[in-house]
């Protein structure tokens, strides 16, 4: 009876898991490449012209989808998002759906971890006396910094119990912060490779590609640099 109790617990995690694999290996996030999208950016925006609600509502379902499974490459998903509804739209959808697919996967893992009362994985230990020591700028810290893939990140939380308004809240921010520059990298794409530049290396020293990209690298390199402190840190206390 206890086993098929955790079976049933872990059954939503298992579904979400399992919907991911399907997406990854299905091809279907081939769909996004830029220029499968620009072939279908003249029908695209008239779709997305003459049914705006229709439109973003089918792209947050998409992403909440692709969230909410944990799989990597979602963020094909929010560069086609940057190019077919432009940095300011792309990024407010794109936060709405990166909130509630987040929300999907944290809920289903805590149903599944339960009471926490098992050995946590050895990166969840790792978190845990940071996050029970300062849980707010912790939480805060783990959504700004990328130390790992956004949703192994919601599914530590989740092993951690972190209250739901923190989650949410972390989540909304954090998630938005870096949503900006990945919106901006699609947008930038579409003005490229729609004044007729081809995809390639060439491509990226495009100023309106650049920029973002760097700003991503630069948080990309922040958990370094935040080593790198907490190493000085320590050795000014040995000594």
């Amino acid at each position: 009876m206890a086993t098929l109790s955790r079976w049933r617990a872990a059954l939503p995690l298992i579904l979400l898991v399992l919907a991911g694999i399907v997406l990854l290996y299905s091809g279907a996030l081939d769909r996004f490449h830029p220029t499968h999208l620009l072939a279908r950016e003249t029908d695209l925006r008239a779709s997305v012209a003459s049914h705006p609600w229709l439109s973003g509502l089918t792209y947050i379902g998409l992403l909440t989808l692709a969230v909410s499974t944990g799989i990597p490459g979602t963020v094909v998903i929010i560069f086609a998002g940057g190019l077919v509804f432009g940095v300011t739209t792309g990024t407010m959808l794109s936060s709405i759906a990166l909130t509630l697919g987040s929300l999907l996967l944290y809920l289903a893992s805590r149903y599944a971890f339960g009471a926490g009362g098992k050995s946590p994985p050895a990166l969840v230990e790792r978190l845990r006396h940071g996050f029970s020591a300062h849980p707010v700028s912790y939480t805060l810290a783990l959504r700004f910094i990328p130390i790992m893939p956004f949703g192994a990140m919601t599914m530590a939380l989740a092993w951690l119990r972190c209250p739901l308004w923190l989650f949410l809240g972390a989540t909304w921010l954090g998630g938005t912060v870096s949503l900006i520059f990945e919106t901006s990298v699609g947008a930038g794409l579409g003005d490229a490779l729609g004044a007729g530049q081809t995809f390639g290396p060439a491509l990226l020293l495009e100023p309106r590609l650049l920029l973002p990209l760097c700003a991503l690298a630069l948080l990309a390199l922040l958990p370094l640099g935040v080593n790198a402190l907490r190493e000085r840190r320590a050795r000014r206390n040995r000594s």
